[in-house]
């Protein structure tokens, strides 16, 4: 098969790893830089276009779209979706998993177990969002965060309120969620390809800090996760309708809770934590189903 990446840095070690897999199993992959694309949005013939030429001849494209592009990036994959490219994740399934307020409402009407989520434009409602999600501490989290940026533990009601207001203030939106004491500063990444979840490690923050991302000094090892945990990070990826996914867990008392399902995870930390091939895995999946032409959504909104 010919593979288009579709990524800004082709030396992440995610895109090496994936570069690797798929020359190592005979198909031919090249990268492509998303802000360097362009595209002729024509009636029965898009195009798009990269360095001078039009993008053509691919079968299959591996999407690893950066937060911070998220629109120009899922209107590119869009395109060759048009075009009949079989992508990994589609540009829609993205689009959801981006968006954590509607990530959120999707997870809940599937009936998948979260933390109390609170949202409003108001600030006249911040003392009830914060009620609502079981009183301080409660975490306030910018919907377009990643990475563990603008995620914020109120541990106060004088605190909460004063972040609430500051981010209402700045025309930031937020979510308010309860604070899961009893995570103790882990949480549980779950590495989902297909309907498997393929590889697991715990995360664990530094001493004193309450977010456990590794970009922020945290540490990982392998982990047997629940079939309770196993269930709920594969059916927390079909809500989004994401092929590959990095389901992030805490383990609460009533069982586990999604705090976020990551579109295009980093694959460096599981495989160093568990020594699995998931670049191999991802490659895998894609020959034993990928079909151009057959996007369920054929770049539909």
């Amino acid at each position: 098969m010919r593979i288009a990446l579709l990524a800004r840095n082709p030396n992440l070690y995610s895109h090496q790893r994936l570069i690797e897999a798929a020359q190592q199993r005979g198909h031919e992959i090249e990268h492509i830089h998303t802000l360097k694309c362009y595209m002729n949005i024509t009636s029965h013939r898009p195009e798009l276009r990269y360095r001078g030429s039009k993008v053509t001849g691919f079968d299959v494209v591996i999407p690893r779209i950066g937060a911070s592009i998220t629109f120009y990036g899922t209107a590119v994959l869009r395109q060759l979706e048009m075009m009949g490219v079989w992508p990994l994740n589609e540009s829609v399934a993205i689009g959801r998993s981006r968006d954590k307020l509607r990530s959120m409402q999707l997870l809940a009407r599937k009936g998948l177990g979260l933390p109390i989520t609170t949202f409003a434009h108001d600030t006249a409602n911040t003392d009830e969002l914060i009620e609502l999600c079981g009183g301080p501490p409660v975490i306030i989290k910018l919907l377009e965060g990643t990475q563990g940026i603008g995620v914020v533990l109120g541990e106060t009601r004088r605190s909460a309120k004063s972040v609430i207001e500051a981010f209402r203030g700045a025309k930031v939106n937020i979510l308010v969620q309860e604070f899961i004491k009893e995570a103790g500063g882990t949480d549980i990444r779950a590495l989902v390809v297909g309907e498997k979840v393929i590889a697991a490690m715990q995360r664990t923050g530094p001493e004193g800090e309450f977010r456990s991302n590794l970009h922020r000094g945290g540490s990982a090892k392998s982990i047997k996760i629940t079939p309770e945990e196993r269930s709920t990070a594969v059916r927390a990826a079909k809500a989004m309708g994401l092929n590959v996914a990095g389901v992030d867990l805490l383990r609460s008392n009533h069982g586990p809770v999604i705090m976020e399902v990551n579109s295009s995870p980093g694959l460096e930390g599981v495989e160093t934590a568990t020594g699995i091939d998931v670049a191999g895995k991802i490659i895998e999946f894609i020959e034993n189903n990928a079909s151009p032409g057959k996007t369920r959504t054929r770049g539909k909104g």
